[in-house]
Order: C-alpha cells, then structure tokens, then sequence
C-alpha cells in the first residue's frame, strides 16, 4: 500500500492553475510551480508524471470543479493556444468542455481580448 499523500490535491491543482495562467504553459517552469505548491520536485513527478501531467490535471480539474469560471476560460485559452494543436488528449478535453457549455469563437476571441487588456467592449 502506498503513502498517504500529505497535501491536499485540490489545493496543488488550484495553485498550479494559476501559476499557469500567470505565464502561460511554455513560460511556467517546474521550479516555479515546485515553488507554487510547496512539494518537492520527486513529488510533483511522483503525482503528476511531468509538466504535461500536471497541466493536464490541472485542466481536467478546473473545468470538472470551476466550468463557469473566468480562471477556468483563460486556462481553456492557455491549452488551445499552447498545447492542443500537438496534444490530442487536451483537444478532446477542450472539444467536450467548449460542445457541453455552448462556448463559441466569439466568446473565446472577446476573453483573450479582456485577458489583453485590450477588450473595449466589457462594459457593454
């Protein structure tokens, strides 16, 4: 039997999601998201697998536990815009999550453009 883990994995994922969010996938080192969770770097492997892992959890859990979130649409944009267009695994998750909450182009394009600071219209 393995060792019960001693943090809370909601926690870590909330945590990690938004490190991500703050620099993007590729932009997000593994030491800043060790840093971010406070688990050493074996364990962070240990639990996720990699990098990959760990943003991919971290997905699943924001839109399984946050679907409606702003947090939530700026990590959906993060994926689409770093990871899906090489990463099969996060299109289908993306593809569900968008089909399910009716999400379409232009409520994508307008969050990218709020998450800029560019977007004129969000007091409209």
């Amino acid at each position: 039997m393995g060792r019960q883990r001693g943090y809370d994995e909601g926690d870590v994922l909330d945590r990690s999601a938004a490190t991500f969010l703050r620099a993007g996938y590729e932009g997000t080192s593994v030491e800043e998201l060790v840093g971010a969770t406070g688990l050493h770097r074996g364990s962070l492997y240990q639990a996720f697998g990699s990098k990959r892992g760990l943003f991919v959890s971290c997905l699943r859990w924001q839109l399984s536990e946050h679907p409606e979130s702003e947090d939530t649409t700026d990590l959906v944009l993060v994926a689409l815009l770093e990871l899906a267009p090489r990463d099969e695994e996060v299109r289908g998750l993306l593809g569900e999550h968008l089909g399910r909450r009716g999400v379409t182009a232009t409520d994508l394009g307008r969050r990218l453009l709020t998450r800029a600071l560019l977007d004129e219209t969000k007091d409209d």
